[in-house]
């Protein structure tokens, strides 16, 4: 059960968002069900999709609720950029800390200051209070869709969104929360055929690279429940034995909760499927990874880079100046947003390869001629920073990693490209959560730590060109649907009146791949 303090607070911002749209698990889809409702009427069910809408939000500084519940962590109150208070003093003398000073703390962490990258990651993977590490539920279909008995792909959802409510019903019956945090992913809308098109890809690679001189060893990051290893496995061998017997699978899970899940559910089902001398979880954050792989191996990571930590920065507008923005947290549990001219060494390194990578081009959230800075500053209480632009500073030290103790690999990655309704900003992210089963989206990352998933799309352009810099490798850049005729069986997945919903539902989504 929810604590009071929770539900309240969760009430207080739901009550400002009562038609709001959801979370990742559906807003994944979004894309995809907006081409259907052009096609056909509308459809009123649990898990229809709409467009989401923003606002921005954060803890109140008033006296405590009517409900008695401490004043730090019921109220939620809009609250814009103009007149906020001055916290000069308190951010000169809060002690700057980071994500991993703060992995061992079992309380939020107040009259302190981060950056920005730093106060996501806290939120999204402490591990005593981070979403990823105590909010999230993958939701699973139980039996794999038969699509081809589906007349079109409304027929399909109908199915889905029953399924779905059937599961969190099951799920209430044992233990009922108000935050619970459910989402799904491609692997197990489509399971087996999403599966068996990435067993495909890796087999035919496979055997065109280091077949039979090396084993094929796959590392997978994120694997959430391990459908996607089960998948993959069992292709391999029912269909190539000789690859089957040299295929090593290994798991990279920076979540206990889920590694756990997959040391047991999942190593039971390997050992069910004959699967368990195959497969190792390794419970570790990437970024921790200190041991060079010298073998030749593929990588997998699909849907990871959306939720890589961010840092922000807004430009003086005149000067073309960047600084870097900080998250101030008082001794009440407000969140304040500072911007220095102080350029850390991991955001100035991005800049630097960011810049050798596209040779300088690449998009900014500024005017960049003469007279669109003047008409930038004609406007009423116009400010002299540009606004946020968030940089991808994990994925760069992903790709780090990569190239320096993963030096063989072959990287296979998928995720979204663009993200409906974002917050306001250049590469800015959708931040959401759920409650009671209804989706409550803010406009802001500076939100209670854990309860909120911070989601972020890729500029697919611009981290193709740093990762060929890092790493020195080739690569090409596929739409989700391109990938998916070239390696899945499509036929296996389209419905009788001839819609597919493999190739349609993330037409938001990219793929990237090693040649």
């Amino acid at each position: 059960m929810d604590s009071p303090v929770v539900t309240q607070l969760f009430r207080q911002l739901f009550r400002h968002h009562p038609t709001c749209q959801s979370r990742r698990n559906l807003a994944t889809l979004a894309t995809a069900l907006r081409d259907v409702r052009r096609q056909h009427l509308h459809l009123q069910h649990h898990t229809r999709q709409h467009q989401q809408h923003r606002s921005y939000a954060i803890r109140e500084r008033g006296g405590a609720n009517a409900l008695g519940v401490d004043k730090a962590e019921s109220n939620w109150q809009q609250r814009t950029d103009l007149f906020q208070e001055d916290m000069t003093d308190e951010f000169k003398t809060f002690p700057m800390v980071t994500a991993n000073d703060l992995r061992n703390r079992k309380e939020r962490p107040r009259r302190v200051k981060m950056l920005m990258r730093d106060f996501i990651e806290d939120s999204l993977y402490n591990p005593n209070y981070g979403y990823f590490s105590k909010q999230v539920v993958i939701f699973t279909p139980g039996e794999p869709f038969d699509f081809t008995a589906f007349q079109d792909e409304l027929d399909f959802h109908a199915l889905l969104s029953k399924r779905y409510v059937e599961f969190e019903d099951a799920l209430d019956a044992i233990e009922p929360t108000d935050t619970r945090q459910l989402w799904y992913t491609p692997t197990e809308l489509f399971r087996p055929y999403y599966g068996e098109a990435i067993a495909r890809y890796l087999v035919a690679n496979y055997k065109l690279t280091t077949y039979p001189y090396h084993d094929l060893i796959i590392y997978e990051m994120g694997a959430g429940r391990g459908t996607l290893m089960l998948n993959i496995l069992d292709y391999i061998r029912d269909v190539d034995p000789d690859v089957y017997a040299r295929t090593k699978y290994k798991i990279i899970e920076i979540s206990a909760q889920l590694a756990s899940l997959q040391t047991s559910q999942v190593m039971k089902n390997s050992a069910a499927r004959g699967h368990s001398n195959k497969v190792e979880v390794i419970n570790k954050s990437i970024f921790d990874w200190n041991q060079r792989v010298p073998s030749p191996c593929f990588f997998l990571a699909f849907e990871v880079f959306d939720n890589f930590a961010h840092d922000v920065v807004r430009y003086d507008i005149n000067t073309e100046t960047p600084l870097q923005g900080h998250v101030l947290i008082d001794a009440n549990g407000d969140f304040y947003e500072f911007y220095t001219p102080d350029i850390d060494p991991v955001a100035a390194r991005f800049f630097r390869v960011r810049d050798a990578a596209t040779d300088g081009k690449y998009k900014l959230p500024y005017p960049s001629t003469r007279i669109g800075k003047w008409l930038s500053q004609q406007r009423p209480l116009a400010s002299n920073l540009s606004q946020q632009e968030y940089l991808p500073t994990r994925l760069m030290q992903f790709f780090d990693v990569l190239g320096k103790y993963f030096p063989a690999h072959r990287l296979l990655t998928s995720d979204f490209h663009s993200l409906p309704d974002a917050i306001k900003g250049l590469n800015a992210p959708i931040v959401q959560t759920r409650y009671q089963r209804r989706p409550v989206p803010v406009s802001t990352p500076l939100v209670h730590q854990g309860y909120f998933d911070i989601m972020f799309p890729t500029n697919f352009q611009t981290a193709e060109a740093m990762y060929q810099t890092v790493t020195g490798k080739h690569t090409r850049v596929l739409s989700h649907e391109e990938f998916m005729r070239r390696w899945a069986y499509i036929e296996e997945t389209a419905t009788r009146s001839g819609e597919n919903p493999l190739l349609t539902w993330y037409k938001n989504a990219s793929v990237l791949y090693t040649v």
